[in-house]
């Protein structure tokens, strides 16, 4: 063997003799690894909420970056039409929030004096009945008998007794809040530094992965990269116009079946739509809430409603939509969004659409270049409805083929 070869099979021993010391040690210190690792994300979790503040704003920003300025060739408005873009998508998306609190919150208010007045109401009128219709309504009885004075006197007793605690807690909480909103207003700037610089990052992520790692790896890295990119815009869209469905079907359902506050719990049921596997929960709980103080048979019909229509969405409606954007059939966004949420809860519902697309897309190219390398006449029918071109020059070593999207930058600067 050549001094070169014994070089380097000598660092491949030593690199897998540390990895596996790494592991052993790992393993055996797994709640300090998880606490430093906890740490670590912690430490970055404004970077990460501003990359994901940017992926959600990318989408109509890309739009209308496409659109703006098309036919002109005067510097100034090319230079323009990013920021442009950027506040046109910003405003809008604060324009969709803006609406549906208008109009949830004044029904809100609305539900919660209307209760209100119905226990005064309730308490004057049974005020008001003799022993024996106190008798034959056991809860008139109770309403009247029960000792509100004594209530008062105990939540005022407890207040004292607790009143450091509930001191402490609430400077906590405004200390977490402070903390919340300064650690929003740096994931704010840093999505807006992402966005107007998201080519120059891409550019710089390509080199390094062409620097420092094997150059096959690095092609199938940036690849892979792309496909993802291109995926996670595509279930931020698909995601949004499935809410924007379920939204727009719950209120034509409600005005059908004459359901009061249609429009208001239609708009938060597709807002909160949104919010994996909560979100449908918070929608149905805030729009009974809204329709009990009209009608409690009427909230009986809203659940039994939204219920079905929450089977129907979540198995035909979400599934078609979503597969014809990431591309991934029905039955794996289900296996997906389930595999996901088992693992890592809401956020692995969120993210388990657009990895498991990418990881479904890069197996199916793969699965194509060797099936033409070795000149297959059958072609699984899952992947492509036709058989595949039958390729005699295919070279075995050239990378997976890759989309001009504009997701990573080829070129290197110079």
């Amino acid at each position: 063997m050549s001094p070169k070869g014994k070089k380097k099979l000598t660092l491949w021993i030593i690199g897998v003799a540390t990895a596996i010391i790494a592991i052993y040690l790992c393993l055996g210190h797994l709640n300090t690894v998880s606490e430093a690792l906890m740490w670590c994300v912690r430490l970055v979790m404004p970077l990460i909420v501003g990359v994901a503040i940017a992926l959600i704003v990318n989408v109509p920003m890309r739009f209308f970056e496409a659109i703006l300025f098309k036919k002109t060739k005067r510097k100034l408005l090319l230079r323009l039409k990013r920021p442009f873009a950027y506040v046109i998508s910003l405003f809008l998306i604060l324009c969709i929030l803006a609406g549906v609190v208008g109009l949830v919150i004044p029904q809100l208010v609305e539900a919660v004096t209307v209760i209100v007045d119905t226990v005064k109401e309730l308490y004057d009128r049974y005020s008001t009945m003799s022993e024996e219709e106190l008798a034959e309504n056991p809860f008139a009885k109770w309403l009247l008998d029960y000792d509100w004075e004594e209530l008062v006197a105990k939540a005022t007793d407890w207040l004292k007794n607790e009143s450091s605690n509930i001191l402490g807690t609430a400077f906590g909480t405004i200390t977490s809040l402070a903390s919340g909103i300064i650690d929003f207003f740096i994931s704010f700037v840093f999505s807006v530094y992402v966005l107007f610089n998201k080519e120059r990052l891409k550019s710089l992520i390509s080199r390094l992965v062409r620097a420092w790692i094997p150059k096959n790896f690095a092609s199938h890295t940036l690849h892979a990269l792309s496909v993802l990119n291109k995926n996670l815009r595509n279930f931020i869209f698909g995601q949004s116009l499935e809410a924007v469905i379920l939204g727009v079907l719950c209120t034509i359902g409600m005005l059908i079946l004459q359901l009061p506050y249609a429009p208001a719990v239609g708009a938060l049921v597709g807002v909160t739509a949104l919010i994996p596997v909560i979100g449908c929960y918070i929608g149905a709980a805030v729009g009974a809430f809204l329709i009990v103080t009209v009608s409690p048979i009427k909230m009986l019909i809203f659940l039994i409603y939204l219920i079905i229509l929450q089977q129907i969405e979540g198995n035909i409606i979400y599934p078609k939509v979503m597969g014809s954007k990431v591309k991934l059939p029905a039955i794996w966004i289900l296996a997906a969004v389930t595999i996901g949420g088992g693992i890592a809860g809401t956020v692995g519902m969120l993210a388990s659409v657009p990895v498991a697309s990418t990881i479904y897309q890069l197996v199916r190219e793969a699965t194509e270049a060797r099936e033409r390398r070795l000149q297959l006449s059958s072609v699984n029918e899952e992947f492509c409805p036709t058989p595949a071109p039958v390729c005699d020059n295919c070279d075995s070593d050239k990378a997976a083929p890759t989309e001009n999207d504009g997701d990573v930058t080829e070129e290197t600067e110079k």
